[in-house]
């Protein structure tokens, strides 16, 4: 307010507003830098390894992702409701992308959000509870509104691990909302989580109110690589006329 004082005083004078008017722009414009560096705040916080945004992903290349849908999403009224969202496709087909422009959206409306691998999470938790910290790291997740746990399947979980994972998705369950991207189907995630039990036990936390987006099994970043390698080859050499046969 400080910094805005006199050049809103000066417009005020010059447009004849008064004081109360003068007053209200001053404090718009408080709450406006408030909200700003909140949502700064919010996207520290939550500690995406790379910014995504949702216009920087190529629907036409990813013919699987149902865009209206992803739109849908991105009102965030899934947090509202407590629900969750799975992303389901090949590597490389987009998942990150979309959990971290859905998250960031998030972040811009004013929710808790927090990003993690899940093997980093894996990780945090079993130190945690070897130091004893288990019960502040928990508490500390419990406070989020939306959890992204992405690359779940890619290395599997020791029975320790995936008990604490799923500690975090059972505690979560109707009380916020969890992103999980993953490149396995369902019937696949025992070779994650180690057991039939657990495996079920998590999916029916999951599945109960989610929404499921599948992405595919091409890879995007596999297929630009193709067409940009394509682009980058030489032309091939022209085939010499045929003159046609030799007599001798």
């Amino acid at each position: 307010m400080t910094a805005e004082c006199e050049k809103v005083a000066a417009r005020c004078a010059k447009e004849n507003v008064d004081h109360l008017g003068f007053l209200l722009q001053l404090c718009e414009l408080e709450l406006l830098d408030r909200e700003r560096r909140a949502a700064a705040r919010r996207l520290k916080a939550a500690r995406f390894p790379v910014p995504k945004a949702l216009d920087g992903f190529d629907f036409a290349a990813a013919p699987s992702v149902n865009k209206p849908l992803i739109l849908e999403l991105m009102r965030c009224d899934y947090i509202e409701r407590r629900e969750n969202i799975l992303l389901i496709g090949g590597s490389g087909s987009g998942k990150t992308h979309l959990a971290t422009a859905l998250a960031t959206e998030a972040c811009g409306r004013g929710k808790r959000v927090r990003f993690y691998r899940v093997t980093e999470l894996a990780t945090l938790l079993m130190e945690a509870r070897e130091e004893r910290q288990l019960a502040r790291l928990r508490s500390q997740l419990a406070k989020l509104d939306l959890l992204v746990m992405d690359e779940l399947g890619y290395v599997p979980a020791s029975k320790v691990g995936a008990e604490l994972l799923f500690d975090v998705i059972s505690t979560a369950y109707e009380r916020s909302s969890v992103i999980v991207t993953t490149n396995l189907p369902f019937e696949e995630w025992k070779e994650v989580l180690g057991s039939e039990r657990l495996t079920g036990a998590t999916l029916d936390r999951l599945t109960h109110r989610c929404t499921i987006v599948e992405t595919g099994k091409e890879s995007y970043r596999l297929r630009e690589a193709r067409r940009r390698r394509r682009g980058a080859a030489p032309e091939p050499p022209t085939s010499p006329v045929d003159d046609g046969p030799i007599e001798g």
